[in-house]
């Protein structure tokens, strides 16, 4: 398990290019037949992925980052399927995701294993957690179950589907809320005008593009914003005092992932045109 100490928002404000990537770009995610989960210190979240080819892959606790019996002793998880058919067996049961299906597993689950139907077309899984301080149920979310929110227009080139997992009106959690944005055709802004979430943490991953499409993804204080070039199936952290949107070279999706204070969606801190630099 990888560990991610991110620059705070006053050592952003001098970091070059590459500073910023190293602190904030998660770009090690699905690689064939392995599991890669990375601990960061915003909000103590862990995001990864998990590709199974020939064999299951078992979900085990780091000892030495999380001194745990096992992943979800403490922990919550939320997982989006964004390849094939997959099956994760939890403690005896099996849950079977499709394409854009989803998962909740809460807290105290012991024995996770995730698999794909077809090792030459494997399931690409792509896991968010949280600590957890109260127990809820493992949940299977299918796409045709998540809630959808449409939003923006083609005029404004951001026309697009929120769908809503894991969330206050819909599976219950402790802290983590979770789902994915789609843009419709010749819409590139995933939000515009920007906001922040003071009182909790968004993950975004950035999926169902192009070899040689791009997200160009700002972040920073209002005042002093910056951007990174984020590719297919790569992930941002945004801490709480970061703003967040994306413009890309067509339309694309994004898991987007919070955890902090409160589960309420519309919880956000709006910045005006006006203020942007």
């Amino acid at each position: 398990m990888d560990v991610r100490y991110v620059a705070d928002q006053v050592r952003y404000q001098t970091m070059l290019t590459d500073e910023i990537r190293q602190s904030f770009l998660v770009d090690k995610l699905f690689q064939p037949g392995e599991i890669y989960l990375l601990y960061t210190d915003v909000d103590r979240a862990i995001v990864g992925s998990i590709v199974p080819t020939q064999n299951k892959i078992k979900l085990e606790a780091s000892k030495k980052e999380m001194s745990a019996e096992y992943f979800t002793e403490r922990r919550e998880i939320g997982i989006i399927n964004i390849g094939d058919p997959g099956v994760i067996d939890i403690d005896g049961k099996s849950y079977e995701l499709d394409n854009r299906d989803g998962l909740y597993i809460g807290r105290g689950s012991k024995q996770i294993e995730f698999s794909s139907k077809n090792q030459k077309d494997p399931a690409k899984y792509y896991f968010l957690s949280y600590p957890a301080h109260t127990v809820h149920p493992t949940m299977l979310i299918k796409k045709s179950a998540a809630n959808p929110v449409h939003l923006g227009s083609q005029e404004e080139a951001n026309k697009r589907t929120i769908f809503q997992y894991i969330h206050e009106n819909g599976v219950k959690s402790c802290q983590l809320v979770m789902g994915f944005t789609q843009l419709e055709s010749g819409s590139i802004w995933n939000t515009m005008s920007a906001h922040t979430h003071q009182r909790r943490t968004e993950i975004y991953m950035y999926f169902d593009m192009g070899k040689d499409d791009l997200v160009f993804h700002f972040m920073g204080k209002p005042e002093a914003t910056k951007h990174l070039i984020i590719r297919n199936g790569q992930a941002v952290l945004s801490p709480s005092w970061s703003l967040h949107a994306g413009a890309g070279t067509r339309n694309y999706a994004f898991i987007w992932g919070m955890g902090g204070e409160n589960q309420e969606f519309t919880d956000m801190d709006g910045i005006a045109m006006s203020d942007l630099k």
